[in-house]
Formats: structure tokens, sequence, C-alpha cells
């Protein structure tokens, strides 16, 4: 069993709800407006300073004022892209998220603050660490991790740089499932969860502790896979002989087990037959023939015997 993955506090102060927008194209003639009359005040007060008329001055503070106007309203378009999000910070307060892909008009005091993330499924692999398995053995061990912002506010607000804490916790999750379990059994036990026999349990387990540790951060896992798995170079001759021995055991079992068999079934087969009497000493022999025949890495040559049982 692995043990439990560290938990982190999920937030509470910043509950994710839409921000306040306006269709683009009103922010467009308002903009346009604003200019329009600014030009139009701007004139005025020309024609005013040929006319000698005192209210020139106050023209031309009025156009100031609307051309600022003008250039304040525009800075509040926003273009979103599908699959985009962008959350509204106003003078440091958060005003709510907009992820309605299109051409908005929001507050324009949101222009030097607003954050604008992907919520596009992203990928990443895992740097290739030597770590100890459960059982000590070192291991070299990598993953491929699939995931995508659920919750921008959270992204934005609970971790300093969420792209940045994803990749750190996911090395740190990919190194502690490293050594939650061994990388096999050497059928020693079969009922074992081990790095190599079990895939996908342990790519449910990765999957799960990265759900809980990135939580905080408003990104949900989608897929976990190992990507690289073997033994440190330091070890994997003497390893790979150890594997080779267990396999090498296990088949000679099963032969041994298919040769007593047959052995038995011939026996079997020359008592019910009536074939010939055998006393225990030749039966000893023809046993002892048989699992030499059948158990034998090598072609056998065996001498034929013409004579007769007795002489």
């Amino acid at each position: 069993m692995s043990a439990a993955p560290p938990t982190y506090p999920v937030a509470s102060t910043y509950t994710e709800h839409p921000g306040g927008r306006l269709p683009g194209w009103l922010g467009v003639a308002a903009v346009l407006a604003l200019a329009g009359a600014g030009v139009l005040l701007f004139i005025r007060g020309i024609a005013a300073v040929e006319a000698g008329r005192g209210s020139a001055p106050a023209l031309f503070i009025l156009a100031a004022l609307a051309e600022t106007g003008a250039t304040v309203a525009a800075l509040g378009l926003l273009v979103l892209q599908p699959n985009q999000a962008s959350v509204i910070i106003v003078l440091g307060s958060y005003r709510g998220t907009i992820s309605d892909a299109g051409f908005w008009w929001v507050n324009p005091l949101a222009v030097a603050e607003r954050r604008n993330v992907s919520l596009r499924a992203r990928n990443f692999i895992t740097q290739s660490s030597k770590v100890n398995d459960a059982n000590g053995n070192p291991i070299n061990i990598a993953a491929v991790v699939v995931w995508q912002v659920q919750s921008p506010a959270r992204a934005v607000f609970e971790v300093q740089d969420y792209e940045n804490f994803v990749t750190l916790q996911s090395e740190t999750a990919v190194r502690h499932l490293a050594r939650s379990y061994p990388y096999d059994s050497y059928g020693e036990n079969t009922s074992t969860v081990t790095l190599t026999g079990d895939a996908d349990a342990v790519a449910q387990t990765l999957s799960e502790e990265l759900h809980v540790r990135l939580a905080a951060a408003g990104v949900r896992v989608i897929e976990t896979r190992l990507t690289d798995l073997s033994y440190a170079p330091e070890i994997a001759e003497v390893m790979l002989r150890r594997q080779q021995a267990t396999a090498v055991v296990a088949a000679r079992t099963r032969i041994v087990e298919g040769a007593v068999g047959m052995v038995k079934l011939a026996l079997q087969e020359i008592e019910d037959g009536g074939i010939v009497e055998l006393d225990d000493e030749r039966k000893a022999t023809m046993v002892s023939n048989l699992l030499t025949v059948l158990t034998s890495e090598h072609a056998t040559a065996p001498v034929v015997n013409v004579g007769t049982l007795s002489r």
C-alpha cells in the first residue's frame, strides 16, 4: 500500500464566478462616439479662438477629456479565443472570470492586472529520475501528465506560477510513486502491485495523487502514464540475470510437471494394457529414463536393448 499523498488547502476565498462584460461592438461605438465628440469640440474651440470668444479654453479641455475617455474605453476591448479565459482584476480586487469566446468590452481599469489563462489540455513529460523503489532497488522513472486548468481564478491567485507548480508537483508525485511500489515481484508474491506488472493500477494511483496535489491550483489531471521505467545502470545487469534465472526456473518447473504426467500416463497405459509386467526396480529404471529424455535440454541418443527381460 502506498502512503497517502500530502493534501493542500483548496481555495475558498476566490470562488469562480462570471465577470461583467458587454458586447465588444458596443465598446467600439462608445470609443468612436467619444473620439468624434473630442474632434468636434476641438474644431469648435479653434473657431472660438478665431472669433475671440472666451469659451475656447473650456472647449479645448472638454475635447481633451473626450479623447482621454475614448482612449480609456478602448482599453476595455477584449478578444477571447476558444478555450481561453480572462481573470478580471480591478484595483487588486477579483471581479470575475470571462471564459466565453468572442469580442467583449470589460472594465477598462482591469487592463493592467487582467490575466489570460489557457483552458486547453496540455501535456509534458517529467524528467527521468533515479529513485529507489519499495525494495530499495535504484530505478529510472518518468511519466507523461495530461492536465487542464479547471478554475482560472485559483490558478492565478492560489499559486505563484501554476505551470511551474504543475511541473514540480508532478515530478514529486512520480518520485513518491516509485518509492511506494516494487519494480517487480519476481514471482514471489503475484498479488503485490508492481510498477511493471500493473501499469493501469499504477497510472490510476498517480492520477489520484496528482489530483489531490493540484486541486489548490484549480488544475484537473486528465491522464497519466509512465513513459520510462528501467533499472539504474549500476544494477541493470544483475537484475537482468535474476529475471532470466526466474524465467528459467519457471520454465523448467513447467517441463518437469509435464514430464511427470507423461511418465505416469505411460506406466498406467502399460499396466492397464497388460503389455509387460514390470517390477519396482524396472519401473524405477523406466521412470528415470523417461524423465531424462523428456526434461533434457538436448536431444538424447537412447540405447535400444533387443534382448529378453531375463536370461
